[in-house]
């Protein structure tokens, strides 16, 4: 026996019970529970509050006095039961519904990914598109006006213009410019001088894809280079440039418009651009806070100032007889100045996209990205000016590209087991 003192309460809907020593009577009609409880004897008014038996301790229903030694729980009583009688939904039915905030999170995650899919073929696609460009008409600018120090001084050029328009107007930062920076900077822009140069000197002497196909052979450099500067490499990355030495090899030997001077310019570009970023990673370890775009923007300055006294001495005494006769072929001035002025800029926003792309992606997806944007290039400036491509150099080409891709796999994963052991 025991005792309830309980206040008047609203009709109440209990489910069974799961006690094992005093259950309850499953109700078999609940819209005819209209009544309390025989157990609660006090009939008065009913209250609009609502019963809940998960705690009694504490709440002001009043407490259970138990005069036997066994106590009663009654703990499948909803907290909140639905105002019509017999409308409850069980647990496992209730669990079993979707979660709208984990489908609002999901969609989320979808819609991220989505927009860093854009994203990337954006970046990805102006680099392409810009570095096309730059071929095609440097090349053309080079066809009929054959100074390479002069259009690659005059590139260097836009883009220093171009990075102190952005700075003037604050478009992108202006980092502080100290003097220990400007020291740090003068070995990387003297490469990249020494780069820039004898790749134009090479794209006045031989087809555009014969360059592209030749400074494939980077990888090779970098890793000789590096190597004697105490880095070590697995067997992978030695394996993976044998396809490039022997691609290149084939394709100079079978390349129509072969041409030593050409074929020299591009490996000294190739030696020039790995002697920047070995020196970069060296002298420039202080300075990170600086962006690559301001980087870039900075060595172009200082790289112009290298090239341009240089090529005074070089070529200068024949700069006015070849713009006449250039004037002569084109017929038009403002074509010959149009072909320049899209060969300097695009020159400088196709770097500059590379160096955005390097920020947003890993290291591999560039590296896979700039192996593709040579096949790009060298297809589209085949179509454009319709070199002869034997069959023989094609498969030589193909071969060298094959070769840079493996590369960039074998030097990912190394850059990657790096990174995991200093973790």
């Amino acid at each position: 026996m025991f005792t309830l003192n309980l206040i008047p309460s609203s009709p109440v809907t209990f489910s069974k019970s799961i006690h094992q020593y005093y259950p309850i009577k499953r109700i078999q009609n609940p819209k005819n529970f209209t009544q309390p409880p025989a157990f609660l004897n006090k009939s008065t008014r009913h209250s609009p509050e609502v019963c809940n038996f998960n705690k009694i301790h504490g709440y002001p229903f009043g407490k259970i006095q138990a005069l036997s030694t066994k106590t009663t729980h009654f703990s499948n009583i909803h907290e909140k039961p639905s105002k019509k009688p017999g409308s409850h939904v069980p647990k496992a039915a209730a669990g079993s519904e979707s979660n709208p905030e984990g489908e609002a999170e999901a969609a989320e995650v979808a819609a991220k990914s989505k927009a860093k899919t854009l994203q990337l073929a954006l970046v990805f696609g102006f680099w392409y598109f810009q570095n096309i460009v730059f071929n095609i008409y440097n090349k053309k600018a080079l066809n009929v006006f054959p100074f390479p120090w002069l259009l690659a001084s005059f590139q260097l050029f836009a883009g220093s213009i171009w990075m102190f328009v952005l700075w003037s107007l604050k478009l992108q930062p202006c980092p502080k410019i100290t003097k220990p920076f400007i020291i740090a900077l003068l070995g990387p822009a003297l490469f990249h001088t020494i780069g820039h140069i004898s790749a134009c000197v090479s794209f006045s002497k031989v087809a555009v894809s014969f360059t592209h196909v030749i400074k494939s052979s980077e990888p090779v450099f970098s890793v000789v280079f590096s190597s004697f500067l105490g880095d070590t490499y697995p067997l992978k990355v030695w394996l993976s440039i044998i396809p490039i030495v022997l691609g290149c090899s084939l394709a100079a030997i079978t390349e129509v418009s072969f041409n030593f001077g050409g074929l020299w310019g591009a490996l000294i570009s190739n030696v020039g651009f790995v002697l920047r970023n070995i020196y970069s990673k060296r002298s420039l370890q202080n300075f990170k806070e600086v962006d690559g775009l301001n980087l870039y923007g900075w060595i172009s300055i200082i790289s112009l100032l290298y090239l341009f006294p240089v090529a005074v001495i070089v070529e200068g005494s024949q700069w006015v007889q070849g713009y006449h006769k250039t004037m002569e072929t084109v017929g038009k001035a403002s074509t010959f100045y149009i072909w320049v002025l899209l060969s300097g800029i695009f020159y400088h926003l196709y770097n500059q996209s590379s160096y955005q792309a390097l920020d947003e992606i890993s290291p591999l997806t560039f590296s896979v990205g700039n192996t593709m944007k040579r096949v790009v290039v060298i297809v589209s400036t085949i179509l454009v000016f319709r070199n002869p491509v034997r069959p023989l150099n094609a498969l030589g080409s193909g071969i060298a590209i094959l070769g840079t891709f493996l590369y960039s796999q074998a030097t990912a994963k190394k850059k990657s087991t790096e990174g995991e052991k200093k973790s």
